[in-house]
C-alpha cells in the first residue's frame, strides 16, 4: 500500500449531500470511472431535479470528495444511476458505504425496491450489489451507447420490517 493509500485508510469520512461547489471533484471521479462520462451540465441538472439525490463521501481530514452516488426516488422505488469512487480510494469500502446509505434511504422513505443497470463486464460492481442481496432480473441488450454492451438489470426488494 502506498503512503497516500495508507493515509486514506486511516482517515474518517463524512457522507453528505452534494453541492454545486463539489462538482469539480465529482467530475474528476466521473471521468476516471466511466467509459461514457456524464457532462458537467448533466450533473447541474441532476442537482436541480426534486426527485434526484446526489450524495458524496468526503474525507474529514482534508475535505476531499472521494466517492459519490446518484439515485432517483420515483413513487415507491429508488433507481440507482451511479456509484463511483476516486481510483486512489477504491478498496476502502466507500462504494459499500454509499450503497448502504441508498438502501437506508429507501427503507426510511417506504420504498418497495431499488433498481439499477450495470455493465455486463463490471463484475466488481455486480459482486458489490450481490453482497447487498441485489439479484439479476434481466438484461438490457446493447444498453450502453458507447459500445453496445449489455446491461444487467438488478433489483433489491425492500423488506419493510427490516431495521
Amino acid at each position: 500500500m502506498s503512503a497516500e493509500r495508507d493515509n486514506l485508510a486511516v482517515q474518517h469520512f463524512a457522507l453528505e449531500r452534494m453541492r454545486e461547489v463539489d462538482l469539480d471533484e465529482v467530475m474528476n471521479i466521473e471521468l476516471a470511472s466511466f467509459r461514457s462520462p456524464w457532462s458537467r451540465p448533466v450533473f447541474v441538472e441532476e442537482l436541480q431535479r426534486p426527485w434526484a439525490f446526489l450524495d458524496i463521501v468526503r474525507s474529514t481530514g482534508n475535505g476531499q470528495v472521494l466517492a459519490f452516488c446518484n439515485y432517483w426516488r420515483v413513487a415507491d422505488e429508488v433507481h440507482l444511476l451511479k456509484v463511483a469512487t476516486l481510483p486512489d480510494a477504491r478498496g476502502l469500502g466507500l462504494g459499500a458505504r454509499l450503497l448502504a446509505h441508498v438502501i437506508d434511504f429507501a427503507r426510511r422513505n417506504d420504498c418497495r425496491l431499488i433498481t439499477l443497470e450495470v455493465r455486463r463486464s463490471n463484475e466488481i460492481a455486480q459482486r458489490l450489489y450481490r453482497r447487498f442481496a441485489f439479484r439479476s432480473v434481466g438484461v438490457r441488450p446493447n444498453y450502453n451507447a458507447d459500445d453496445n454492451e449489455d446491461a444487467i438489470v438488478m433489483i433489491l426488494e425492500i423488506d419493510p420490517t427490516a431495521a
